[in-house]
């Protein structure tokens, strides 16, 4: 069976095709398109007009080509930056009608958990009681679990993006003064979740995302091209140097240092920052980088629960929120 998964995140459309063998999808095409929706939102976080049809032919591209890959209609969603968005609704729809692939936001505890089960079966058994930590543009997934799926998940709004524009919008590079403004909001939001972390006592941490994974490279890592079987590590120590490099250099000059791209040029500072403080906090000293991350959990979630299990989540994760504004709970599907 050929399975493909479409991930709308903050600043690219990516395609996974895969096939599934022995219950693990393997894959054998992916591809991504640019956008860059974070720096194309309104101040109040909506996707402009020009954005949502940048979206719509990206995801209508990701649609034919899986299917020229002979895989199923793609598993599609979007991360923070859509969920966010007044105007959120509005957009899936016409994702939807301009394009015919049912996409969908998840709730950023079920981001967790998917992301959670990924690093789970990269990592094995061998790994025992597991900690995630997943930098993505609009928010930080935070997970602890002795099993398949996690006993404990935070979404936090700590994504590289979502910070570089509340405290370094206008400097660059920024001042001494905002990066001590940012660590300060970071530690505060990571109190709880941080001191969850503490009392469980991981015996195995994992960083997810290409945040961590370009800062794993900025301080010596094995860059992607060796491929995803050359153990990765970054130590919380690694980061801290990675903070006072980065914030000594304007955004142009970060882009030409081992590992930090272009795009992600301006936001990889924040990103140290959220991974330096979350490590420090919950007493991690080194963290395996991950390449499994929410696209193979989505993947696996389906081929071990089925399309009803997604159906429901997916069709849930877009109604209204609900009275009081918590956010939907998960519907585990019982063995």
């Amino acid at each position: 069976m050929r399975m493909s998964v479409v991930d709308v995140g903050s600043n690219t459309v990516r395609l996974v095709v895969a096939d599934v063998e022995g219950g693990l999808p393997l894959p054998v095409h992916t591809t991504k398109w640019k956008l860059r929706l974070s720096q194309q939102v309104d101040a109040d976080g909506r996707l402009n007009d020009e954005s949502v049809k940048q979206l719509v032919v990206a995801v209508a591209a990701a649609g034919k080509t899986a299917q020229r890959w002979g895989a199923t209609a793609p598993l599609a969603f979007a991360t923070a930056v859509v969920r966010n968005a007044p105007n959120r609704l509005e957009v899936l729809r016409t994702i939807r009608d301009g394009t015919g692939v049912k996409i969908c936001t998840l709730p950023g505890e079920l981001e967790a958990e998917l992301t959670f089960l990924g690093a789970r079966r990269w990592m094995g058994w061998q790994a025992g009681p597991l900690a995630l930590f997943d930098i993505g543009g609009g928010s930080l997934e935070v997970a602890f679990g002795r099993g398949r799926l996690p006993d404990f998940v935070a979404s936090l709004p700590l994504g590289a993006n979502r910070l570089t524009r509340e405290f370094f919008e206008g400097t660059d590079p920024p001042s001494a003064r905002s990066v001590k403004a940012l660590r300060r909001k970071v530690r505060h939001q990571l109190r709880d979740a941080a001191a969850r972390i503490r009392w469980e006592g991981p015996h195995t941490a994992v960083a997810t995302s290409r945040t961590f994974q370009q800062l794993a490279r900025l301080s010596g890592a094995a860059p992607g091209r060796q491929g995803p079987f050359v153990p990765r590590d970054l130590a919380c120590s690694d980061l801290r140097g990675c903070i006072d490099t980065l914030a000594a250099l304007p955004a142009a000059e970060r882009a030409e240092l081992p590992g930090i791209s272009g795009p992600r040029a301006s936001q990889s500072l924040a990103g140290a920052i959220v991974g330096h403080t979350v490590m420090k906090l919950t007493g991690i000293e080194t963290a395996t980088v991950c390449p499994w991350a929410i696209r193979e959990g989505v993947l696996l979630r389906y081929i071990e629960d089925g399309a009803v299990w997604w159906t429901a989540n997916a069709e849930r994760s877009d109604d209204p929120m609900p009275a009081g504004g918590k956010p939907l709970r998960i519907a585990t599907p019982t063995a």
